[in-house]
């Protein structure tokens, strides 16, 4: 199996780094996910040996992102990055992101296969992600009919059936599937292979997803994700 980004979790909480690795895991079962929570005694706080233990177990080769959900942890995960080794800090990425959104967000281009500067811009784009998000206001047409224009992109619109809509899981299963295709698409204008971008959109049960490609190898792509969301990801 391909080597895959590590993702460590700082927090000032046992707590919430466990609950946070939890989380991803759900969507990143591959990568190798490390909670570096607490102080030393578990307490409230941070620890410079959490930290550097926890870089340490999730490098499997491709580097580790790091994500701190509070100041002063993220004053920690530095300090460990300058600790490190010339050649360990090459493979080692501190992000000062939204902890969960960012994490989930790295976690899941981990599982893509990513590389690390790919993962750590996946955190990244967490800053802004929801801010840009527009309203999934389009109308609904045929269910699933291809729209191709002559010349233009290849499109299609399916609508969302699965009752929870794309929350994080069918979200993530979405943004996986599109990253095994090397095109471009988009759902609602939308990166398809962005999950903060997919889930961004707001698309609930009921809604219309329009995917589409501009690229001439386009249409597989569209068409496997138009039947993904049309299966219902195993919801319905």
């Amino acid at each position: 199996m391909t080597e895959r980004v590590g993702i460590v979790f700082v927090s000032h909480s046992v707590l919430l780094a466990d609950g946070a690795v939890a989380l991803a895991g759900q969507m990143a079962p591959s990568v190798s996910l490390v909670a570096a929570g607490g102080t030393d005694d578990d307490g409230i706080g941070t620890s410079f040996a959490k930290v550097m233990a926890g870089v340490g177990a999730a490098d499997s080769g491709a580097g580790v992102v790091v994500i701190s959900d509070l100041g002063s942890a993220l004053l920690t995960a530095e300090t460990v990055l300058d600790m490190l080794s010339d050649d360990e800090r090459a493979r080692v990425r501190v992000v000062d992101v939204p902890y969960v959104e960012g994490g989930i967000a790295a976690s899941v281009a981990a599982e893509t296969g990513a590389d690390l500067a790919a993962v750590a811009a996946a955190a990244e784009s967490a800053r802004g992600a929801w801010p840009a998000a527009e309203p999934e206001g389009a109308p609904a047409a045929s269910a699933s009919a291809p729209a191709a224009v002559e010349g233009g992109p290849y499109e299609r619109e399916v609508l969302v059936r699965n009752p929870q809509g794309l929350h994080a899981r069918p979200a993530a299963d979405f943004v996986k599937l599109a990253s095994t295709f090397p095109v471009k698409v988009t759902v609602n204008g939308k990166d398809a292979k962005s999950l903060l971008g997919v889930m961004s959109l707001g698309l609930i049960a009921g809604a219309t997803a329009r995917i589409a490609s501009e690229d001439p190898a386009g249409p597989e792509a569209v068409d496997a994700l138009v039947a993904l969301v049309e299966s219902g990801f195993g919801e319905v």
